[in-house]
């Protein structure tokens, strides 16, 4: 796939041939892989060929430049079948758009069209050992020596640990500038001497896809991998792609959700109990109710909230809102398609309980609940005072 989506039209056609593409290549070897904990080396080829790696890369670097709204649905469309993989490439394009956002002229020339084409491939990291949802609480620091920079410290959680080699680091220049966020920047971070990666983190869910432990001994960078060549800018630059994570996160909380409606679905109409399709009980169509609205409320919420990020709005109680609703949905249409499944929903034989150790995640990453709720009310405040 290349060149931008410019209607309704090229936009059906390339969600199709995504679904095509999660049928053909995902369904078959999803469950073996999870299972395993095994990377699907394979898969990120086929999503370099399909030009996943640029999605939201602008068309002058080589990216398909798609708007957060087509992008979402891809997210959609692939969690639906396999939520681990969207982690793959979300991730590194988080890495992009901070440096395409961000970044020098110079910054951009160098590193995008090769982060689009997915010969460079990374994320973001922020989180460390003691340090999520706080950012200002980090303690890895880049001391200025010369011409370069020595990072020192840890990162934890980061996707694309292990696989990837190239990361946009949140690090400490001024451990003593107040307030703290002046403190903060943001620097592009290659593989090489002194970057190590520790341990393979093992999880509930969200497998197949590595999650690792980030060691920095001295490791030394040249000052032009600033990003945008001055300091103290790494928090605003890491919470201004946010949102576009938050509606990642949310578009994987709709797939999921989805994903359950639809097993829970075909197994209603499959299964007998008391000499008639369990779907034709009230109990069962109740649940059921409840699934379709929460995972079609979901998609809305999140759909709204990347037309906004696409109008170029400030968007961050859209995203809020967003996330913490498809998360939520994802959790309990997980749950309720897992009873509805009965003991099968709890066997590894059936793709229920997958989603089911998937969803918690959705949660989680990108800011937990409990914080986008703060968020959402915050926002709706100011946009609502009194007269």
């Amino acid at each position: 796939m290349s060149g931008p989506v410019n209607d309704a039209s090229e936009e059906a056609q390339l969600l199709d041939m995504i679904e095509r593409w999660t049928e053909r290549e995902l369904k078959p070897i999803v469950r073996e892989y999870d299972h395993a904990d095994r990377y699907p080396n394979h898969i990120v080829e086929q999503m370099k060929e399909l030009g996943l790696f640029g999605a939201t890369v602008s068309t002058e670097y080589g990216g398909l430049g798609l708007p957060a709204s087509t992008y979402a649905k891809i997210v959609m469309q692939i969690s639906s079948v396999w939520m681990s993989i969207t982690g793959i490439f979300n991730s590194h394009l988080m890495l992009a758009l901070a440096i395409e956002k961000f970044g020098t002229p110079e910054q951009k020339r160098q590193w995008l069209p090769k982060i689009a084409s997915g010969e460079i491939r990374g994320g973001l990291a922020l989180t460390e050992p003691d340090a999520g949802t706080d950012l200002q609480g980090i303690r890895m620091t880049a001391r200025r020596d010369g011409d370069d920079y020595v990072i020192n410290g840890t990162k934890m959680w980061i996707t694309n640990g292990a696989e990837g080699s190239c990361f946009a680091m949140l690090v400490k220049t001024n451990p003593e500038a107040s307030p703290r966020h002046s403190g903060l920047s943001l620097f592009i971070t290659p593989k090489k001497e002194g970057f190590t990666v520790g341990r393979k983190l093992k999880k509930l869910g969200y497998k197949a896809i590595d999650t690792a432990e980030l060691i920095f001994e001295n490791y030394r960078v040249p000052k032009d991998h600033l990003i945008g060549g001055v300091e103290g800018q790494g928090f605003y630059q890491t919470t201004g792609g946010l949102e576009l994570g938050r509606i990642n996160v949310a578009s994987r909380g709709v797939g999921i959700a989805e994903g359950a409606l639809k097993l829970a679905t075909e197994y209603a109409q499959m299964r007998k109990t008391f000499g008639k399709p369990i779907c034709e009980h009230q109990a069962i169509q109740l649940k059921i109710a409840e699934m379709a609205t929460r995972a079609r409320a979901a998609r809305l919420l999140t759909l709204d909230a990347a037309a906004a990020f696409d109008r170029g709005e400030r968007c961050d109680m859209e995203a809020g809102m967003a996330k913490y609703f498809a998360s939520e949905a994802a959790l309990e249409n997980s749950i309720e398609g897992m009873r509805i499944h009965g003991a099968y929903g709890y066997s590894q034989e059936y793709d229920i309980e997958r989603l089911y150790r998937d969803a918690p995640l959705t949660c989680i990453g990108e800011g937990t609940n409990e914080m986008q709720r703060i968020i959402i009310s915050k926002n709706w405040i100011k946009r609502n005072p009194i007269a």
